[in-house]
């Protein structure tokens, strides 16, 4: 029950951080070439499981997300915010379909399941 919770919850975030996107008018190439850019974050695993494991999951936190969307809403930077929404939306993404915080024991460890 707990894991479809964060299934849903991930979908959330993903289908409202879309939705304010849209909503803002932002770019939809943008949208689509950075979608993927905190998967860049897994280049830690190269040097070891613990590394790859922390530099993972600082990219694939909310927290880090939701700070950039309200640094955007405050400074009225509409591409601070426009990252912000994309970067929420790879992240509830990420959740919907099954990929969670890793673990440092191994890149499929995660607080969802083992992928």
């Amino acid at each position: 029950m707990n894991k479809s919770m964060l299934h849903i919850e991930g979908l959330a975030f993903l289908v409202l951080s879309v939705y304010f996107y849209w909503v803002n008018e932002y770019s939809w190439v943008m949208f689509f070439i950075l979608l993927l850019a905190p998967d860049i974050s897994m280049l830690g695993y190269l040097v070891n499981s613990k590394v790859g494991a922390r530099c993972y999951n600082i990219f694939h936190t909310y927290s880090l997300s939701i700070t950039i969307v309200l640094v955007g809403l405050l400074l009225t930077n509409q591409l601070v915010l426009a990252i912000g929404l994309i970067w929420s939306a790879h992240i509830g993404m990420d959740r919907a379909i099954g990929y969670g915080l890793k673990y440092s024991t191994d890149f499929k460890d995660t607080h969802l399941n083992r992928v």
